[in-house]
C-alpha cells in the first residue's frame, strides 16, 4: 500500500512412541486422549511451546505442543468455537463462537472465567484478529460486518457492514494498522483499522476465499479458495504494495483449501508456504516458483494451521486431534507428522 514494488524472496498423560523421531523435538508422541472431544476448528500458537485451540466441543484449550499435554481448559461459550487468537505479550487469549460473541481469557491470571465478553454481532463470529502493536480487537461475522473493540471496556469502537461481505477470516498485518480479510464474496479486503475503512480491494477470485495470512515482513498476503473435484482449492499470493497485487497461484488440492501460513523467516533452506485442505492433505510450496515440494496425508478434513517453531507447525482437523508437523530438509523438503494430541 504505497510502498515500492519488488519481487518476492524466496494434566499430562503417558505417551507411546511412534516409529519416526525428530531430533530437535522430544520423542514423537501420540496421546491416549485428544485435547478435544470433537472437531478442531481453529488453532493458534502461543509463547513457551504452547498453543490454543477451539472447536465443536465449545472448549478453549491451551496445550503444550512440545509435550502434548493439556495445560488449561476454558468453558463459557454456548455454541462451538470458530476462531482463536492471542496476545501472548499481554497474557490474553481470544475465542470467537457461533454464539455471536468473542471472549477474552486471562492466560496468566489463573482464573477460568472469561475476562471480557465482546457482544454485538448478529450472526456467527467468523473472523478474529489482534495485534500487540495496536491493542484492540478486530472481528468479522456472517452478518457482513467488521468491528473493532476496546480491550479494556469491551465496547465496540467502530462497525462497518458491506453487502454480501460474509467474513471468513481476518489477519493483522504485522506492525501496521491494517487487517486483511477474506470473504464469501470471493474478494480480499485490506482494512485500515484507524478509521475502519477499506484501504484496498484486490480483484475478485472465482471461488469463495476461505482464509488468509500475512508474511512476517508485511509484504505479502496469502489467501485460499473453496473448491471441489479439483476445481478451485488454490492458494494465491498477493503483493500488498501493488494495486492488482496477484503474484502467483498454488494449485494441487482436490477440495477446499481451508488454511494457509507463511513459515517464519530465517529458514532459507526451507519452503515458506504451507496450505491445508478438506481433502486431508497438507502441502508445502516454493514461494519463488509455486511448485508443490511435499505433501502429507492426515485424517479428516483439515481446518486450521499455525506456525509454532522453526519449520514446525500445528494443524487442526474435523477429528478431535491436533497434529504437530515438521518440514525436514535432509533429503529435500519433506513433511512429517511428529506428534498428535
Amino acid at each position: 500500500m504505497g510502498k515500492r514494488q519488488s519481487k518476492p524472496r524466496c494434566n499430562s498423560s503417558k505417551y507411546r512412541e511412534e516409529e519416526t523421531k525428530c531430533p530437535s523435538l522430544p520423542e514423537a508422541a501420540l496421546r491416549d486422549q485428544p485435547a478435544h472431544t470433537d472437531a478442531v476448528a481453529s488453532v493458534a500458537s502461543l509463547a513457551h511451546d504452547q498453543c490454543v485451540s477451539g472447536g465443536k466441543d465449545k472448549a478453549v484449550v491451551v496445550c503444550n505442543w512440545h509435550r502434548g499435554n493439556v495445560v488449561r481448559r476454558f468453558w463459557g461459550h454456548e455454541h462451538e468455537v470458530t476462531k482463536v487468537g492471542c496476545l501472548a505479550e499481554l497474557g490474553f487469549l481470544f475465542s470467537a463462537s457461533r454464539d455471536r460473541t468473542v471472549k477474552m481469557w486471562g492466560l496468566s491470571s489463573g482464573a477460568l472465567e472469561e475476562a471480557r465478553c465482546f457482544s454485538g454481532h448478529e450472526l456467527v463470529v467468523s473472523g478474529l484478529a489482534v495485534s500487540p502493536a495496536f491493542p484492540r480487537l478486530c472481528t468479522g461475522s456472517r452478518d457482513n460486518s467488521v468491528c473493532t473493540w476496546d480491550l479494556e471496556t469491551g465496547a465496540c469502537l467502530q462497525r462497518v457492514a458491506i453487502s454480501r461481505n460474509v467474513v471468513t477470516h481476518l489477519c493483522w498485518v504485522p506492525g501496521e494498522p491494517y487487517v486483511t480479510q477474506t470473504s464469501e464474496d470471493k474478494t480480499i479486503r485490506i482494512w485500515d483499522t484507524r478509521e475502519l475503512q477499506v484501504a484496498h480491494l484486490f480483484p475478485a477470485k472465482k471461488q469463495i476465499q476461505t482464509s488468509c495470512d500475512v508474511s512476517p515482513d508485511g509484504r505479502y498476503c496469502l489467501s485460499t479458495s473453496s473448491g471441489f473435484g479439483h476445481e478451485g482449492g488454490e492458494a494465491t499470493l498477493w503483493d500488498l504494495r501493488q494495486v492488482k497485487g496477484r503474484v502467483r497461484e498454488f494449485w494441487g488440492h482436490a477440495q477446499t483449501a481451508s488454511s494457509c501460513i507463511f513459515l517464519p523467516q530465517g529458514l532459507a533452506s526451507f519452503p515458506e508456504i504451507v496450505t491445508a485442505s478438506h481433502d486431508g492433505t497438507v502441502k508445502v510450496w516454493s514461494l519463488e516458483t509455486g511448485a508443490c515440494l511435499s505433501t502429507a496425508f492426515l485424517d479428516g478434513a483439515l481446518s486450521s494451521l499455525a506456525a509454532c517453531g522453526k519449520a514446525t507447525f500445528l494443524c487442526g482437523s474435523s477429528t478431535p486431534w491436533i497434529h504437530l508437523m515438521r518440514v525436514r530438509s535432509a533429503k529435500g523438503p519433506e513433511l512429517q507428522q511428529v506428534a498428535k494430541f
